[in-house]
Parts: structure tokens; C-alpha cells; sequence
């Protein structure tokens, strides 16, 4: 084969190039500190790399971003359950407090008042939130758990829910109802009327009734006032069974006053005999209408059916806790349609049919691991706390007045002689004023002792909560742990399959040099000389 000049200097020009190639790819790999610049470098390489790449990306999304959100998350909530405890801890103290019998009224108010202050505080801690989100109202983290003071700016009647309660006779309890008679509204400047005249000591009575306490009070409905005409429909009480049908409790609307005196003389004549007080929120039950109610709600082998009780709320305060978040309700917040009409929202519908379900709040914490981070509000914030010093500032009241009607016969009483033509009628009322003080001092009394046990049993639930709550925490931090193992592992088997020897790639650059300007100095060399210099 003839080779020639223009042969030798394409050679040339090409194994310089390649030369330049090289030394191109070198640089690139010391300034980019990279084996790769495209998959072609390096197939087999550029495939591990994608997958350690994928890898390394999702372990710093759990362990930089999910985990500590879950982690904040939970110590927002751990914090919240702790300032719960102590407020528990404070009403413990007051209960104990409280029920010493030799506690004068003053005393008694002044507890009651701390009680309804460290009511509230525990409420409010229930509107904790974390970056915007409340904590403790499962799915709806952009709603409060309880009322703000802008409800009470919405106007009349709004919002409007009607509430579905799902209870069973475990739900009921007994109050005590003392009939003070015609002892109510007498004093010392009016206790010679007409209304006050044969007031004795048989007058007064005291009669345990059956309960279910609703969990608000203030609640719609119209009072009776026609006793041949009692009104019926402020209240549904259902009792579904597993056919499909159910039974239908029908209870009286009274007020509170008229609904009590109905009971206990429903008791006293063994009558039939369930009355609904709206201001209360309380459905009475005379004797004989629990044992009938108690015969359509025991199931078969010690168990319960559920009794569905059905009323409107349409007046709120500030504090009170919002019921989408506890029961099955329909409610109207003054929003109207195109037409002018109410639009209504349903809540929780499934909890009639499919039972309450827990809207439980989890993060994506590592692969196929997720972790829990909220608390329910029905776990700690029920509204039988609330209820429990509403029967206490009830039954004070009631206290309150009948002190002051024995005090004022007793300040009478000590202005007369036993000669006095008066004297025996004020001390027959006085001491039906005394009999009707004793009543419901043990029934405050009665009320505190219980509140001791309640009152735990709120603490106990807490420690439950704060118990979940640590141990979710406890294992996000194990999670953590690994996730930083994995994520170093990962992040160290992606520099070995990327990244360059730069040591290695200096001295091959160096050598890629040395061997480029040899090229350049043989090739100067052999193009000097042609066939020409032979002619």
C-alpha cells in the first residue's frame, strides 16, 4: 500500500483529535468531579445511578422533610395534652375541695367559679395548631374544635345543626330533684302572703330520677304550656333495630321548673312519663318509662342497643365545641342558594349506619412505614366535663336560693316569741326551708364526690393520650435513626458509582498532555519533509 503525505496527515489530524477528545473528557470529569456527563459514557453505570439517585431523593423527603413535620406534629400535640393534664390536675383539687360538707356556700361558689375558669382553659386547648393546621379535629384541620367568639356574630339562628346522638342506657345516670313547694321566691318581707300561707315540712320532698344528659344545652324547642296539649316534637328519641325498623320514645317539652315537678309526680303516681328540657339539654325519664325504655334498649347477653336522640341547636357561645366533630349532623351556617334556600351540610352520615369511624392523620415516614400524629378530640375533649360543672352551677344556684330563704326565716324566727300567733307558722316554714337546704347541700355535696371519680377518669383518658402520643413519638425517633443510616449508606454508594478518582483523572489528564504535545512535535517532524524535496 502507497502511503502518502495527505494519508499521513488525515492520520495525524485524527489521532490528534481523539487525543483532544480524550483529554476533553478528562477535564470534564476533574471540573465536574463526575465518571458521567451522558448514559452513553457508561451504561451500565448510568442505570445505577438513576436508581441510587431515586433512592437518595425519597430518603431525604423522609428523613428532611416528612419525619420532622410528623415530629412537629406530635410535640404540638404532646405540649397541648400536658397543659391538659395540669389543668385536670387543678380540677381534681378543686373536687376534693369541694366536697367537704363543712364548706360554707361562699366557699362552694368560689370553687364552682375556679372550676367554670379551668373548664374554659381546657376547651380552649383544644384549638392548639401546628403551621395553620388544628391538631386535635381529625380531617378537618382547617376547622377549630369549639366555637371562637365570631359565632356569636352570625346572627340569630345560625348556624343551625341538628344533631344525632348515638347513646345506650350505659349513657344514663340519676339526679337528685329536691321540690322545694311553695318555698320558692318567699323572703322575709313577703312570707305573710297568701301564695306562702300552710308551707310545712312535708312540703318539701327529694326524688331520684333517671337522666340522659345531652351534651349541649340552650337547645331548640317550645315548652309546654298547655298541659292537655303537651308539645311532642323537640325532641326524637329511636331506638334502630338490625331488621331495619325501630321503636320511637315520645318525650314531653317542658321547662325546666315544670319538667322536674312532671317526673316526680309521674314517679309518686307510677305513670309513663319522659319530659325534654331544651335549656338543660335533658330528657327525664319517670320510673316506670325507663323500665319501658329499658326493655326496648337491652339486647340479648348483657348488651346495649343504640338509642338515637335527635334535637336543633341554633345558639352558641364561645367555648362550646363544634359538633361536626363528635356526631352525625346536618348543619346551616346562613350560606343560601340561588334561590334564597339555606344551603345545608351534612356531617359524619356514616356514623348512623357504618358506626363512628376514627379519622386518624398518618405520614409517609419511610417505605411502606407510616405513623399516626393526631389525637382526636372525642380521646381527650369530651362534653361531659362541661356538662359536669353545669349541674354544679345549677344545683349552687338552687343552694344559693333556699339559703337565703331559710336565712331570712331564721332572721324572723329570732324576732318572735313561741307566744307569737305567728310563731308556729314561720317555724313550720322555716324548717321546711331548713329540710329543703340539707337536700341539696348532699346532693352538692353528692356532686363533688362524683366529680373526684369523673374527674379521673378525664385524667386517665388524658394519660392514655399522652401514652399513644409518646410512643408514636418514641417510634418516629427509631424511624429517624435509619432513615439517616439508609440515607448515608445510599448517599455513599452514589459517590462510589459517580463520582471521579480525581487523583487518577489528574494524572491521566497530565499524561494526556504530555502525550498530545509529542503528537504535535512528531507530526511538525514528519510534514517537514514531502516528495518535493526529490526533485
Amino acid at each position: 500500500m502507497r502511503m502518502t503525505n495527505k494519508i499521513m496527515q488525515n492520520n495525524s489530524l485524527y489521532n490528534i483529535n481523539n487525543n483532544k477528545i480524550l483529554q476533553d473528557k478528562l477535564s470534564t470529569q476533574m471540573s465536574t468531579q463526575k465518571k458521567l456527563t451522558r448514559p452513553s459514557d457508561d451504561p451500565v453505570v448510568a442505570i445505577r445511578a438513576l436508581r441510587l439517585r431515586t433512592s437518595v431523593t425519597e430518603l431525604k423527603q423522609f428523613y428532611e422533610k416528612n419525619a420532622p413535620d410528623a415530629d412537629s406534629w406530635l410535640e404540638v400535640t404532646g405540649k397541648a395534652l400536658s397543659t391538659v393534664t395540669e389543668v385536670l390536675t387543678d380540677m381534681g383539687k378543686q373536687v376534693n375541695k369541694g366536697a367537704n360538707k363543712d364548706l360554707a356556700t361562699e366557699d362552694l361558689e368560689i370553687i364552682v367559679e375556679q372550676m367554670k375558669s379551668l373548664r374554659d382553659e381546657f376547651y380552649a386547648t383544644g384549638n392548639v395548631d401546628y403551621a395553620g393546621r388544628y391538631v386535635f379535629t381529625g380531617y378537618r384541620t382547617d376547622t377549630t374544635m369549639s366555637f371562637t367568639e365570631e359565632v356569636e356574630g352570625l346572627g340569630a339562628g345560625y348556624p343551625s345543626y341538628e344533631i344525632t346522638e348515638q347513646n345506650t342506657l350505659k349513657d344514663f345516670d340519676t339526679v337528685s330533684y329536691t321540690d322545694i313547694g311553695k318555698l320558692a321566691g318567699m323572703n322575709k318581707n313577703n312570707y305573710t302572703e297568701t301564695g306562702f300561707g300552710g308551707i310545712k315540712e312535708g312540703d318539701v320532698s327529694n326524688t331520684s330520677i333517671y337522666r340522659m344528659r345531652l351534651a349541649y344545652d340552650d337547645l331548640k324547642g317550645e315548652t309546654t304550656t298547655d298541659p292537655t296539649a303537651p308539645k311532642t316534637d323537640g325532641v326524637t328519641i329511636t331506638i334502630p333495630d338490625a331488621a331495619g325498623g325501630s321503636a320511637t320514645i315520645t318525650a314531653q317539652t317542658w321547662s325546666k321548673d315544670d319538667g322536674y315537678k312532671k317526673i316526680a309526680d309521674a314517679n309518686a303516681a307510677d305513670e309513663n312519663l319522659a319530659v325534654y328540657i331544651p335549656e338543660t339539654g335533658e330528657i327525664l325519664f319517670s320510673n316506670k318509662a325507663y323500665s319501658e325504655l329499658e326493655s326496648k334498649a337491652k339486647g340479648d347477653n348483657g348488651t346495649y342497643k343504640e338509642i338515637q336522640i335527635t334535637y336543633t341547636k341554633d345558639s352558641w357561645r364561645n367555648g362550646d365545641l363544634r359538633p361536626e366533630h363528635y356526631f352525625a349532623c346536618k348543619g346551616k351556617d346562613g350560606t343560601k342558594d340561588e334561590n334564597g334556600d339555606d344551603i345545608e351540610i351534612k356531617y359524619n352520615q356514616e356514623y348512623l349506619t357504618q358506626g363512628k369511624t376514627k379519622q386518624t392523620i398518618e405520614y409517609d415516614v419511610g417505605y411502606n412505614q407510616k405513623i399516626q400524629v393526631n389525637t382526636t378530640a372525642d380521646e381527650v375533649f369530651n362534653h361531659n366535663l362541661d356538662r359536669d360543672v353545669d349541674d354544679m352551677e345549677n344545683t349552687l344556684a338552687n343552694l344559693k336560693e333556699v339559703e337565703a330563704i331559710k336565712n331570712d326565716m331564721e332572721e324572723v324566727l329570732k324576732g318572735l316569741n313561741e307566744e307569737d300567733a305567728t310563731y308556729a307558722d314561720v317555724k313550720k316554714k322555716y324548717d321546711a326551708a331548713v329540710k329543703a337546704y340539707d337536700y341539696l347541700r348532699e346532693s352538692m355535696h353528692n356532686i363533688f364526690e362524683n366529680a373526684i371519680t369523673k374527674t379521673q377518669g378525664y385524667l386517665d383518658d388524658t394519660n392514655v393520650a399522652i401514652t399513644d402520643n409518646g410512643t408514636r413519638s418514641q417510634r418516629l425517633d427509631l424511624i429517624s435513626n435509619r432513615l439517616m443510616d439508609q440515607k448515608t449508606t445510599f448517599q455513599t454508594l452514589q459517590s462510589e458509582n459517580e463520582d471521579a478518582d480525581i487523583a487518577e483523572v489528574a494524572v491521566q489528564l497530565t499524561s494526556t498532555e504530555l502525550t498530545y504535545e509529542a503528537a504535535l512535535m512528531a507530526t511538525g517532524k514528519i510534514m517537514q519533509t514531502s516528495l518535493m524535496n526529490y526533485i
